[in-house]
């Protein structure tokens, strides 16, 4: 396992901010992205009668309603052991197959990073 502190300073504030969301609102999963000019959006889970989202796909989805073309990365901290599909393939739609995904416990430990792809 790698510590959150063995990150760049930037991949470190989209892990912070995923944390932030997911214990602020007390989702399962807290989720950030970083677009091509560096802004991030964080986001958590929503699961509404009808509408049901995971972290990332909120994060991406804000995203795009800022007007991002790209991301850098992405980050989603839960209790899963792996990034779902779903997940990597929405960071994959406006990122590309090489955006890194970095998926992280509660505790801000890094778990492993995968691309989107």
């Amino acid at each position: 396992m790698t510590e959150s502190t063995d990150l760049g300073p930037e991949d470190r504030k989209i892990v912070t901010l995923a944390r932030s969301v997911r214990a602020r609102n007390g989702v399962p999963e807290g989720a950030a992205v970083r677009d091509e000019t560096g802004r991030t959006y964080a986001a958590g889970t929503v699961d509404l009668e009808s509408l049901r989202l995971s972290a990332l796909q909120t994060a991406v989805a804000m995203a795009v309603a800022g007007g991002a073309t790209s991301l850098e990365a992405a980050a989603v901290v839960s209790e899963a052991g792996a990034a779902s599909h779903a997940d990597r393939a929405a960071v994959r739609d406006l990122g590309g197959p090489d955006t890194p995904v970095l998926l992280a416990g509660p505790d801000g430990t890094l778990r492993s990073t995968v691309s989107a792809g």
